[in-house]
């Protein structure tokens, strides 16, 4: 084995929670949320960056929760025409439209006693969102092509790695129907925000590559590990371990070296960096007001004014991003800015 490198540490102190695995406090708060929030029966607004795990943290939901012996279904919002997304959802009778040869059911009905489970929530169409308000209001929906009403009682999960205060503000998303679907936001932190879960992550996915490739990785040399801690993984969890896919393929022995990481790591860190700032993701917007509320202390009418929003705005958001206890502020500040004071906002 070469000089000056690592090799994997005896007890690795990584925990795993229904397919999620992190050595990070952040992750520790975000799993203990999990299960606070599984019993209810509200609906759950999962925020995160591409490549964070939504999916898995809406399946710890659900198989945390009341209805675990019941089905899971999932659709990704952003992949289908609204005429399918609609069609795939609450089903369709025979003859609807052309190729509709028999009836369909849909995700709610497939669902029923269970939970479905939006990714790319905010990829709705404005067209179908008046319809999805209903059915979440009322658990009654018609098929497409149908006459005769379907009752159903499903739990409701949705994703999105979109801002949906500022969707609705551009008029892309109804605001009702943002209040139906973020009962409860759980923010997922982005994997440069979780101390110590680069390194653990880099071991855990060595491991689970060398039982499942021919190959087996013994070490890592101290130089390539600097350089994964790093880079600023604008695609998360999933890039980690999609780099050390490659790595374990262009890899010449049994230590991973610089030479051996994807010119991604190794020439574009900055860059990288700068592409998730461009996308819009939310941790920029999380931070601006973060630093606002530092700046007055936590008083809401004196933040709103500062970024230039009204007060209910800036409630709705910091809803969203999950703020309470969170941010710089003293405990006490953030308790004041959950948390006001009876006829004062």
């Amino acid at each position: 084995m070469r000089r000056h490198s690592l090799q994997r540490p005896a007890q690795l102190k990584l925990r795993t929670f229904h397919g999620l695995a992190t050595a990070s406090p952040e992750m520790e708060a975000c799993f203990e949320i999990i299960r606070r929030v599984a019993p209810a029966e509200c609906t759950v607004l999962i925020v995160g960056e591409s490549g964070t795990g939504k999916e898995l943290i809406a399946q710890a939901i659900h198989a945390e929760g009341g209805r675990r012996r019941g089905p899971f279904k999932a659709v990704n919002c952003a992949t289908l025409s609204p005429t399918l997304l609609e069609s795939e959802l609450f089903g369709h009778v025979r003859g609807a439209f052309t190729g509709a040869v028999r009836d369909k059911p849909g995700l709610f009905t497939v669902a029923n006693k269970g939970t479905l489970f939006f990714d790319e929530v905010a990829e709705i169409p404005l067209e179908l969102q008046g319809r999805l308000l209903r059915v979440l209001q009322e658990m009654t929906f018609i098929p497409v092509g149908g006459t005769e009403a379907v009752h159903v009682d499903v739990r409701i999960i949705s994703a999105t790695n979109k801002v949906i205060p500022e969707e609705v503000a551009a008029g892309r998303f109804r605001e009702d129907l943002s209040y139906r679907i973020r009962v409860f936001p759980v923010h997922v932190p982005a994997l440069r925000e979780r101390k110590g879960d680069v390194e653990a992550l880099v071991w855990h996915f060595v491991d689970e590559l060398n039982r499942n490739r021919r190959r087996k990785i013994e070490g890592i040399t101290r130089r390539a590990m600097d350089m994964l801690r790093r880079y600023p993984w604008p695609g998360n969890v999933r890039e980690l371990h999609s780099a050390l896919e490659y790595s374990f393929v262009v890899a010449d022995g049994s230590v991973l070296d610089v030479e051996h990481l994807s010119p991604d790591l190794r020439v574009e860190p900055l860059l990288a960096l700068a592409r998730a700032r461009v996308r819009g993701e939310p941790e920029a917007e999380r931070q601006r007001l973060r630093d606002a509320l530092e700046r007055h202390d936590g008083r809401v009418g004196a933040t709103a004014a500062d970024l230039g929003m009204s007060r209910q705005t800036l409630w709705r958001k910091l809803s969203m991003y999950g703020l309470r206890g969170q941010g710089p502020g003293s405990a006490s500040t953030m308790a004041r800015v959950t948390r006001p004071a009876r006829g004062k906002v």
